[in-house]
């Protein structure tokens, strides 16, 4: 199997291939550069350099980059390195605003043709006339007229917003958007990339079929909130075919897929601003937030995120899928690369009233069910810390952790047996309990009947560690459930525990990804970890269940 699984756009490229509609498939990824990509963008990222891979072609990155007053250069480049980071390398990486020269010809060819016709109406009342099926009071405005104005637009002749530059189809058109729909805006703004040359820029419908046609696109994939626009589509690459340097075929075609949504977050970029730009996260690369970079900074491998993309699929039906599913994928990522440690997130230090000096005991980094070699010295002390949630003075029913009565075995170490507990203000400060001889490296089938394994650092090798639990960002599977999306934040969405690691991490690369026993994935925050001060990033819990 391919990168990209079976799916009716498969179908058409093969079919289109096989019937020799075109010498070569060709497709393109073309964000906006005004933002960051997030997971949603993974689905439109795999499936368009996937299908370049798995079927011979090529792929662009194409930055569609019309609009100048939300656009900037750091953006541009964070979505190339995004693009790269999921594996894939573009076969050319292109700027929308490199064609407006040819752009702006084709429009002049589509006034020059009657097709196209320059409107001073202002836009409340264009858009009333528009949802009236009414023709626009400029609509019959002579064909000199509009080389002249639309000329003098280009020159920078009127201010912002004072005419457009709109297509010549039908002002009753059943399909809204073919209602004589505008080609070109004026704008006074610097362009990030194409300076200050231009004070017209071409509109999203106008400027994507052409971008795709000079390019040599072969499918243009698309979203399906893009559907009604293929009619724009379609009418200005029939207006420009076999004219302005344009061939009369193969001519690119455009199909719309299901984007990718996700439960317990929000993937609009206005939503998205409004986390950032509120404070409410620390920036774009929070690992709290769905973007690619933010996930990146998690820990989550890019193999992850396009095994996620692949394995939810491509089709025309619009589905929300669950938070759930992703996680698994990245545990199932992670499980068989994390090499197994020990650490402790909220510590209860236990004195060994029985034990004294320290040993080391060779413990292995993988489970019997992954066959990989690999061990590290574990130290092991008359003072360890355990999880405080390990500990209950009044056990409920079914507990298998550690309380007045009841055997645990420490990991890879001994079973120890309580013997008191020091209180302050009714909270536990301390426990002290005893070894119980004979039983380092024993089997829990060897007399002792531990009630259950849990984890564990000794106190004078640990590791002082900030680590970092990120959960789900929202409450809610859909965080727009009952009005305000603000309201539905989660406040445990970042939970910041002190706690211990054991010391053989401090050898590792600063990129290796852990999983600690009983807790989840983790690894080092490649922003704020130091050396002398680690911050860990919890990637993923364990799932629900496993840790008891």
């Amino acid at each position: 199997m391919g990168l990209v699984p079976p799916c009716f756009i498969t179908e058409i490229v093969e079919r289109d291939l096989r019937e020799g509609k075109y010498a070569k498939l060709r497709t393109r990824f073309p964000p906006e550069p005004n933002g960051y990509l997030h997971i949603g963008h993974a689905r439109s990222i795999v499936l368009n350099f996937g299908l370049a891979q798995d079927y011979g072609g090529e792929c662009y990155l194409r930055m569609d980059d019309t609009n100048p007053e939300t656009e900037k250069e750091e953006y541009a480049r964070a979505i190339e390195e995004d693009v790269r980071w999921l594996g894939f390398v573009p076969d050319g990486v292109f700027y929308a605003s490199d064609y407006f020269d040819r752009m702006y010809a084709c429009a002049l060819l589509l006034i020059e043709e009657g097709k196209a016709y320059v409107d001073d109406l202002p836009e409340e009342e264009m858009s009333a006339l528009r949802a009236e099926g009414k023709p626009s009071p400029y609509r019959e405005r002579s064909v000199e007229e509009n080389l002249d104005l639309f000329q003098r637009m280009a020159r920078g002749e009127f201010p912002t917003g004072s005419r457009v530059l709109r297509a010549k189809i039908d002002p009753a058109h059943p399909n809204f958007k073919l209602r004589d729909p505008v080609l070109y805006r004026i704008v006074h703004a610097s362009h990030y990339h194409a300076g200050n040359r231009w004070v017209v820029y071409p509109m999203y419908d106008y400027a994507h079929p052409l971008e795709d046609f000079i390019e040599g696109i072969s499918h243009s994939l698309c979203t399906l909130e893009f559907e009604n626009n293929r009619a724009i589509y379609d009418w200005v690459i029939e207006n420009v075919r076999g004219k302005c340097g344009f061939p009369e075929a193969p001519r690119p075609h455009q199909y719309e897929f299901a984007r990718l949504d996700l439960t317990h977050t929000v993937l609009s970029k206005r939503k998205l601003i409004q986390l950032v730009e509120g404070g409410l996260v620390s920036g774009w690369d929070d690992p709290r937030l769905p973007t690619l970079r933010a996930l990146r900074r998690r820990g989550v491998r890019p193999q992850a995120i396009v095994e996620f993309v692949r394995k939810t699929g491509i089709s025309r039906n619009e589905a929300r899928i669950p938070m759930d599913l992703l996680e698994e994928v990245i545990r199932d990522d992670l499980n068989p690369i994390a090499p197994r440690v020990l650490g402790v997130v909220d510590p209860l230090k236990v004195r060994l009233t029985n034990y004294e000096g320290e040993e080391w005991i060779e413990a292995p980094y993988w489970p019997r069910d992954i066959p990989k070699a690999g061990s590290r010295p574990l130290p092991f002390s008359g003072e360890i810390y355990i999880e405080r949630t390990d500990f209950s003075l009044n056990p409920p029913k079914g507990w298998k952790r550690f309380a007045p009565g009841q055997r645990v075995r420490l990991r890879h170490a001994y079973v120890i047996e309580l013997e008191d507990v020091v209180e302050e203000g009714g909270e536990v400060k301390l426990l002290k309990a005893r070894v119980v001889p004979g039983t380092l490296g024993a089997n829990p089938e060897d007399g002792m009947k531990p009630k259950g394994v849990i984890h564990w650092v000794s106190a004078r090798h640990a590791l002082p560690v900030e680590f970092r639990l990120y959960g789900r960002l929202f409450l809610t599977e859909d965080p727009e459930e009952g009005g305000e999306f603000l309201k539905n934040l989660n406040p445990e969405a970042l939970v910041v525990k002190r706690g211990f690691l054991e010391p053989s991490v401090a050898q590792d690369p600063e990129d290796t990804r852990y999983q600690l026993e009983r807790l989840g994935y983790f690894w080092r925050d490649p922003v704020d970890s130091r050396p002398s001060a680690l911050v860990m990033n919890r990637i993923v819990p364990l799932k629900e269940g496993y840790r008891a």
